[in-house]
């Protein structure tokens, strides 16, 4: 198991290190004046004069990215043309917009962008997992049919299309709850949780229809194979057999599917965020998109890449818990 965790981390290592190289590329090494396009059009020549010697455009292209990595770690200096302004690591440069520290800006949207995704996954799970069990179990009988439409209808809808939904019904005319306002969980955890209800739920809805039909594929899937006949035969009763067999077998490729999802989240949740007022590091990236803050674009991006390979190596050791053999694989 050390072996197989260890292969892991270091997967995990060299994936990180290649979605770097490939962020800079494109972001640093794209055609045109870097420098012009990073301060911004109302950026006088000065201005893009010193962010230009920020970037150190006329050092060779791997020579700068290994200040950028450099700065990832220990941190590093950026002239302000006066006077040198010190980045601690992890440093991903300073905001053009806010001249603030890139890694504090997104450690300021990250508990909002967490709260929304940690929420959202639980009650994916539960009700994509669950249905897909109940669709498995009643195939071929009105229950299946039902749920199987259900599940068709939330894959073709659109996440703000359930969400004004839910906002217009819940919140204008049952008034069961009020209009979402995110309050942080250190604030108030009771309006915390109330107040990401709906936008928990906007979201759980798109993405449960998806594990449920991932998991009526793989359980009946897994309810065909021999070993199943053989268990039936030997008059092992249905619910045992789904819950401790085709369960089982069906667990592993929900647990690759919700590693995505969860990692993607983490800057992929934009129009949940902008919806419901959550300021999360999804509206946070679109704002540094609309008035061209380069070193915020780079940094959500790289955090959001961060997220995506953490919550693939965690499914890794996941799937080798759920299933021995892919320790020795």
């Amino acid at each position: 198991m050390t072996g197989f965790l260890l292969r892991r981390a270091l997967g995990a290592a060299v994936t990180l290190l290649a979605i770097s190289v490939i962020i800079y590329v494109v972001f640093y090494a794209a055609p045109g004046n870097v420098a012009q396009i990073s301060c911004g059009p109302r950026c006088s020549p000065a201005q893009v004069q010193q962010v230009a010697d920020q970037l150190r455009l006329d050092d060779p292209l791997y020579l700068r990215y290994w200040h950028f990595l450099q700065g990832i770690f220990v941190g590093q200096d950026f002239s302000t043309g006066t006077a040198l302004q010190h980045c601690d690591a992890p440093c991903l440069g300073f905001s053009y917009q806010t001249d603030q520290q890139v890694t504090q800006l997104i450690l300021t949207k990250l508990p909002a962008t967490a709260s929304l995704a940690l929420g959202a996954m639980v009650l994916w799970l539960i009700l994509g997992v669950g249905t897909g069990v109940l669709s498995a179990w009643r195939r071929g009988r009105p229950t299946e049919r039902i749920l199987t439409g259900i599940t068709l209808a939330g894959t073709a809808t659109p996440v703000f299309v359930i969400g004004l939904v839910l906002m217009i019904v819940v919140c204008g005319q049952l008034q069961w709850l009020p209009f979402p306002q995110y309050v942080p969980f250190s604030d108030d955890p009771e309006q915390w949780a109330w107040n990401l209800l709906l936008p928990w739920l906007s979201l759980a809805l798109i993405e449960a229809a998806k594990y449920a039909r991932l998991t009526r594929a793989s359980m009946l899937e897994t309810l065909a194979e021999d070993h199943v006949r053989t268990f039936r035969a030997y008059g092992v009763g249905e619910r045992s057999i789904i819950g401790r067999h085709a369960l089982r077998g069906a667990v592993a490729p929900v647990i690759a599917l919700n590693a995505n999802d969860f990692g993607s989240m983490f800057g992929g949740a934009v129009l949940s965020e902008t919806l419901f007022g959550i300021p999360g590091l999804g509206r946070e990236l679109v704002h540094a998109v609309n008035v061209v803050d380069l070193p915020v674009v780079v940094g959500m991006v790289l955090v959001t890449g961060f997220f995506v390979v953490l919550a693939n190596a965690v499914a890794d050791v996941l799937y080798a818990v759920a299933d021995r053999r892919v320790v020795l694989s």
